[in-house]
């Protein structure tokens, strides 16, 4: 009996993910899971440096201000309960001190323009194409840091506008770095105070505009995060307890699906024996002092001095 409708997803042979890329993740809060899988795999992987971004026109300004190597100044901060904040960004770049959130801007925008040259991957996670205009700048904003919602107008990106976005962003990454794959996908995390409606119109919105832009002959691709939890996975044990975020059966089963297909299987062997080190380095003795423990110790600094010596960049 099949208990389960499974969507066919064609592997990526040519230009798949190894020990060797350097990947950059920007994005949704579903972006960070996906990086710290990444980051505790040990790859070479930068997630979010402006936070996380949830619509495709602050990715899109992120990237045009980085390639340009904006230098972020008073005028480009706001202050809101005693805290200062840039429309830009999100609030874990926030400060108590003005100097302090001028040094975390500059410093991600620098950081984001050499990721973005170095790049073998960049992968984008589009969360919802409903964003917030502040009214007094007519300016769409990234974050909104909890100023009163009479502030800002609340507008719905049509596909046009996304596709447009879209398309920028990969002109921008392109005229920085010609030979990098651009991945996209859409966050599986439901947008419910959007509404239930407004939350389906907001994730057709962004995956209609991604398939307008889609075209593997570039090196522009497309991975099916939302779909394989809306179909693959269609149950709310599968969501964490506020009903919205997937839990994390599901971010190991997308996160899996995600390696399936775009890790080599010498990548994957290479996973395989940097998970044990992980789990090893984490493991708690009955007597640290016994003779098996020390011996433990001692093939874990074997294993881990193994994998150093094939990839000198990782340290555990």
């Amino acid at each position: 009996m099949k208990l389960q409708t499974k969507i066919t997803i064609k592997q990526e042979t040519k230009n798949c993910i190894d020990y060797q890329s350097k990947i950059l993740m920007l994005g949704s809060c579903f972006s960070e899971n996906i990086g710290e899988k990444l980051s505790y795999f040990k790859f070479q992987s930068t997630q979010n440096p402006f936070g996380i971004l949830f619509h495709p026109q602050a990715i899109e300004n992120l990237i045009t201000n980085a390639i340009n190597l904006k230098e972020y100044s008073d005028a480009d901060l706001i202050y809101q309960n005693e805290i200062w904040h840039s429309f830009d960004a999100h609030s874990s770049l926030s400060s108590l001190d003005r100097n302090i959130i001028l040094n975390n801007l500059n410093k991600a925008i620098s950081t984001t323009k050499k990721k973005i040259k170095e790049a073998s991957h960049v992968i984008i996670t589009l969360g919802t194409s409903w964003v917030y205009r502040f009214i007094e700048e007519d300016k769409i904003v990234a974050n909104c840091h909890k100023i009163p919602q009479k502030k800002f107008l609340k507008e719905l990106l049509s596909v046009d506008e996304i596709t447009a976005s879209l398309q920028a962003i990969i002109a921008l990454l392109q005229s920085e770095n010609p030979n990098v794959n651009i991945l996209f996908t859409v966050s599986p995390v439901r947008h419910l105070k959007d509404g239930f409606i407004e939350n389906t119109q907001s994730k057709s919105h962004l995956i209609a505009s991604i398939h307008n832009i889609v075209d593997a002959r570039k090196r522009i691709y497309y991975f099916p995060s939302y779909e394989i939890m809306m179909d693959e996975l269609r149950d709310y044990r599968f969501y964490a307890e506020d009903m919205i975020h997937p839990n994390k059966t599901a971010i190991n089963y997308i996160w899996q699906r995600f390696v399936d297909t775009w890790f080599s299987n010498e990548t994957a062997l290479t996973m395989k024996e940097i998970d044990v080190i992980q789990k090893g380095t984490l493991h708690r003795p009955f007597n640290e002092q016994s003779a098996q423990h020390q011996q433990f110790l001692k093939n874990l600094e074997t294993k881990k001095e193994k994998i150093i010596q094939q990839f000198p960049f990782i340290e555990f």
